[in-house]
């Protein structure tokens, strides 16, 4: 009996000692996650526009405070920033972050459909893996979300991505699906060779939504094709990678017409009807480095693209760098500002204007008390190319900056090396 008292005794003991060390635990890792950002020039991207010397306190994951000389709670980590920016994470453009690990090996890839026929169902989310080696890479470079993409294959239907958060979740999605929509010169192979066709095989798939064939009739969709199809053409948000002007108003027809919220991916030619996107309310996403005509969809091609987008008072996003080189983008959107895009205008094409665009505002592209807590602490301005991310914070997470290219760094490249770098062997 006595033994029977005793060893009970020292289980109940051992469950108070294992109480007390995850306590400890729990508690020094709230602690780890109180971080103090002291004196820096806060890019709120936000009603409060840019805060200078302002302090932000994040604890959890969330903003607590945005203010002047506030006071960091007992334990917090506590960073002067002495004047440098800060920003909300950035967007890392429409990719195939945690779709792809090598574009060339096509085992790693699960961006496209190659089946030859309409599948607006194919959603490409369900492929994500957050543990993709991309995920880090994009994330230590200031990137905290991105859209991720679906590429055409067998159709100019190419299917459904979403937004996802690049902080290593499982479940780390975020607002609706959307739609993307390849058009142009690029697709007209899947359609006989003519863009025309593409509308008309367009307007027979949203048809159907509407009267679907009767059996024995030929059928673009499968029903799970056309359910999926008929919540875009009754409100919802499509992409259509587009590049010429022509076809650029053909889409705003085709979008007021059904009822679809039109945003155009690639835009090349887009200055030349930016009064009409302007007007439709049509939001352009592009790369501002795109200036050559390299074919006949991209004659118009121009540096300040964005510049006149902006001027005419579209909402403009950036999109360019393929999905290794995310950090790309800000110097992307530093060539915006050189060729007359405003500096505040180019730094919410990486951040408020995507987050709108993809109805995820409430969550990323901006700073403010209360929100979720992703930010990016810099050396210098961000939009310049030598400038790098010192601190990243993501989902109140403070990102140990460390990646598959900076681990291959540490080990192949000693920081001081007896002989020059090219005789060294590791």
């Amino acid at each position: 009996m006595n033994r029977l008292i005793q060893k009970s005794a020292q289980k109940n003991a051992k469950k108070i000692v294992v109480s007390v060390l995850f306590g400890a635990l729990l508690s020094a890792t709230a602690m780890a996650d109180t971080v103090l950002i002291r004196n820096a020039t806060v890019h709120t991207m936000g009603s409060q526009g840019t805060l200078e010397n302002s302090d932000i306190l994040v604890s959890g994951e969330t903003i607590k405070e945005i203010g002047l000389k506030l006071i960091a709670p007992e334990g917090a980590r506590v960073i002067e920033a002495n004047g440098r920016p800060v920003t909300p994470g950035l967007f890392a453009g429409i990719s195939a972050i945690g779709l792809e690990e090598v574009s060339a090996v096509g085992e790693s890839v699960d961006t496209e459909n190659s089946m030859p026929a309409m599948y607006p169902e194919f959603d490409v989310s369900l492929a994500f893996n957050p543990n993709s080696s991309l995920v880090p890479i994009a994330r230590v470079e200031g990137h905290t979300f991105t859209a991720l993409g679906a590429d055409s294959g067998g159709s100019i239907i190419a299917g459904q991505g979403r937004v996802v958060a690049l902080d290593g979740g499982y479940e780390s999605f975020h607002g609706g699906s959307v739609l993307y929509i390849n058009l142009g010169r690029g697709t007209s192979d899947l359609t006989g060779g003519s863009r025309a066709v593409q509308w008309l095989l367009l307007n027979q798939a949203v048809e159907e939504t509407v009267r679907p064939p009767a059996r024995g009739e030929d059928a673009l969709l499968t029903r799970a094709g056309r359910q999926a199809l008929e919540r875009y053409a009754t409100g919802g948000t499509v992409i259509f990678g587009v590049n010429r002007a022509s076809d650029i108003l053909q889409v705003l027809r085709f979008a007021e017409a059904r009822d679809i919220n039109p945003v155009i991916m690639g835009g090349i030619e887009a200055w030349m009807v930016a009064e009409e996107l302007a007007a439709a309310g049509a939001p352009v996403i592009l790369d501002p480095l795109r200036n050559l005509p390299g074919n006949f969809d991209t004659l118009g091609a121009r540096l300040d693209n964005a510049a006149l987008l902006t001027a005419a008072g579209v909402t403009v996003a950036f999109s360019a760098a393929e999905s290794h080189n995310a950090r790309k983008l800000r110097q992307q959107a530093g060539n915006a500002v050189s060729y007359g895009m405003p500096h505040d205008a180019a730094l919410a094409a990486l951040t408020i204007n995507p987050a709108r665009i993809f109805d995820v505002a409430r969550t990323f592209g901006s700073l403010q008390a209360g929100k979720r807590a992703d930010l990016v602490l810099w050396s210098g301005d961000p939009l310049e190319v030598t400038t790098l991310a010192d601190l990243v914070i993501v989902n109140g997470k403070v990102d140990s900056m460390v990646s598959r290219q900076t681990l291959l760094r540490d080990r192949y490249l000693p920081e001081n090396p007896d002989m020059p770098r090219a005789y060294i062997k590791p």
